[in-house]
């Protein structure tokens, strides 16, 4: 039985559908504004207690998200047949960790550096707005027309 098809092609998720989504992965990509320019880098991160964690090292542009900076998380994925995808993005302040007891949250989330190095900053992001969508994945055959021959 394909249940694909009876899935309906876009649906909006609601707030805990997107974190039950978020739990699923670890990696997203963070974007914030840096003077003029918007940067995005991919990180690992693990949500806990509604918001979500991130660990970065000294010297890196993440370490620029202090002061309650604005930015969007953006995570994607899709069920094991391939034929399901979802997509959920988060919009919320980023603020370096500094409490004790928040540190130990991190730490006991099971955040680790995926890269070697001092990663010993941590970023908290509280959202403000989340949002997702979980849609069908089309056919390969409907991403294109199909090619007329070409004469050789």
């Amino acid at each position: 039985m394909n249940t694909a098809a009876t899935e309906p092609e876009i649906k909006e998720l609601g707030v805990h559908d997107c974190w039950r989504y978020l739990r699923s992965t670890s990696v997203c990509r963070v974007a914030f504004t840096d003077g003029e320019a918007v940067k995005n880098y991919p990180v690992n991160f693990v949500p806990t207690n509604g918001t979500l964690l991130i660990r970065t090292g000294e010297g890196t542009k993440l370490s620029s998200l202090a002061d309650r900076k604005v930015v969007a998380v953006e995570a994607d994925g899709m069920n094991q047949y391939g034929t399901i995808a979802w997509s959920v993005i988060l919009k919320g302040r980023a603020m370096v960790v500094s409490d004790a007891e928040e540190t130990r949250d991190a730490m006991e989330a099971g955040l680790s550096p995926w890269q070697p190095g001092q990663k010993n900053i941590l970023i908290r992001i509280t959202p403000q707005d989340i949002s997702g969508r979980r849609f069908v994945i089309a056919a390969p055959t409907h991403w294109w027309p199909p090619r007329e021959p070409t004469a050789g």
